[in-house]
């Protein structure tokens, strides 16, 4: 019985050379993005981990989006400080916080995720990403406040 599994196996990749390839390589970038998420020194958090966090650790909360944006509406205590000014290395407001937990935050989680492989390579070590960003902060119902500016 297996061996007429395994021949139609073979002939179906035989037959669709083409779409088997594709999927070992969708397979294989699968794998690979588990394993670099896996062993990154940055690690996601949810919107509970992150007010346990600032609650309970006093990790300070870095939002990584535009100043319109933030103002129109952040978490709670939140410092702005974009990408832009971390890409070019304008970054005092978070010296002081170098050996605190810093959560970043972006729309999404992507752009907060790539401020904070820039800031790894700037010697800040204690960083996470919050999974989903802004959009899944709200979602969830959290707390947002509005800067009056």
């Amino acid at each position: 019985m297996r061996a007429i599994i395994m021949q139609e196996y073979i002939e179906f990749f035989k037959a669709h050379s083409m779409l088997s390839l594709a999927w070992v390589g969708l397979f294989v970038v699968l794998v690979a993005s588990i394993i670099k998420s896996s062993m990154s020194k940055i690690k996601s958090i949810s919107h509970q981990e992150l007010t346990i966090m600032v609650n309970r650790q006093d990790a300070k909360v870095v939002d990584v989006r535009s100043n319109d944006e933030f103002r129109k509406g952040h978490i709670v205590d939140a410092i702005n400080v974009t990408l832009a000014d971390i890409k070019n290395n304008q970054i005092s407001a978070l010296e002081k916080f170098k050996a605190s937990p810093i959560i970043l935050v972006c729309n999404a989680g992507m752009t907060s995720s790539q401020a904070a492989q820039l800031l790894s390579q700037q010697g800040f070590e204690n960083l996470y990403n919050l999974k989903g960003g802004m959009g899944e902060w709200q979602a969830a119902n959290m707390p947002v406040s509005k800067s009056k500016r």
